[in-house]
């Protein structure tokens, strides 16, 4: 059976929890509709900011997962049906550290995943970073991993969601500035080198520089990078390319995850002083995912896979 995901990338300005939710039900009745609906970084908590001080900013949106944004957001995506993305939020934790959290709802209206921004952009972003990289399964589809932002700077965060199964990694974005012309060569190559489905999406003019874009396991957009216009973009994931990709290799001949054979020793990581082992370099497969089959080439099998270092 395909494992085929309609997806809808809304690139749009910053707006109110009310706007919010009366643009996601239009969007729902039109042609723009979609199975997992995903909006840009911080859309709910950027109204207005450009007025405020850091710490009214935080006053006024930073709240715990489990307040009133986050029953009104798993809500809507209960009466629409959908898996949403509603960009990140500002979370307040328990001990009072605010981070940049993207979360995840299910359509029965559950929080399925949170993610708190590893990479923050210091020195101008002044939450606390994440430590813990973050998937979710969609029964039927396929596993996704969340990244914001800067994260898609530091290909270990892609890298290491890949490792845990993704086979689709939503890189949530809010640029304003020039960076987002480099963002969008380094989602390009997360996806290359990882051989994974990309989606990311940025916000509009005047919040920020647009660029959303959608880019296969080989690289090529299939969703180019849009300019910086209020727009809904809607694409296609298909799941199954992700195997297809690491059966036949990438355009053919390439074959990333299966460079180390039996017998081959570990290779040192000074880095990060830990290293590569070749027994447990190959990513994990999602339970509903068939694993692909052994390339013909014969560059190697694939299996699920323990951590790359340590």
């Amino acid at each position: 059976m395909s494992r085929y995901l309609r997806v809808a990338l809304v690139q749009t300005p910053a707006e109110s929890l009310e706007d919010f939710a009366e643009g996601l039900r239009r969007r729902m009745k039109s042609p723009n509709a979609a199975t997992l609906v995903i909006y840009p970084e911080l859309h709910l908590c950027s109204l207005g900011v450009e007025s405020m001080s850091e710490q009214e900013a935080i006053g006024r949106y930073a709240e715990p997962l489990d307040g009133p944004r986050g029953r009104a957001l798993g809500a809507l995506a209960r009466e629409l049906g959908i898996w949403l993305v509603p960009g990140t939020v500002l979370e307040r934790a328990e001990d009072g550290s605010v981070y940049n959290t993207a979360v995840v709802y299910n359509p029965e209206g559950e929080r399925v995943a949170a993610y708190r921004k590893i990479f923050t952009w210091r020195p101008y972003e002044p939450f606390c970073p994440g430590r813990d990289f973050v998937v979710f399964d969609m029964p039927d589809y396929g596993r996704v991993g969340l990244s914001i932002c800067y994260d898609s700077w530091y290909p270990e965060v892609t890298r290491h969601l890949a490792w845990m199964g993704a086979e689709l990694v939503i890189n949530l974005v809010q640029t304003p500035t020039t960076g987002r012309t480099q963002e969008i060569p380094l989602n390009q190559a997360n996806a290359i080198v990882n051989q994974i489905w990309v989606a990311s999406v940025n916000g509009a003019s005047p919040t920020a520089h647009g660029g959303t874009l959608l880019v296969d396991p080989e690289g090529h957009f299939q969703i180019p990078a849009a300019g910086m216009e209020d727009a809904t973009f809607v694409g296609v994931v298909d799941f199954d390319r992700v195997g297809a990709a690491r059966t036949f290799g990438t355009s053919g001949d390439s074959w990333p995850w299966e460079h180390f054979q039996e017998g081959d020793s570990p290779l040192e990581l000074p880095l990060y002083n830990g290293h590569i082992d070749p027994a447990t370099w190959r990513p994990t497969v999602p339970p509903q995912t068939p694993a692909p089959l052994r390339p013909a080439t014969g560059s190697g099998t694939t299996s699920g896979g323990g951590a790359g270092h340590e």
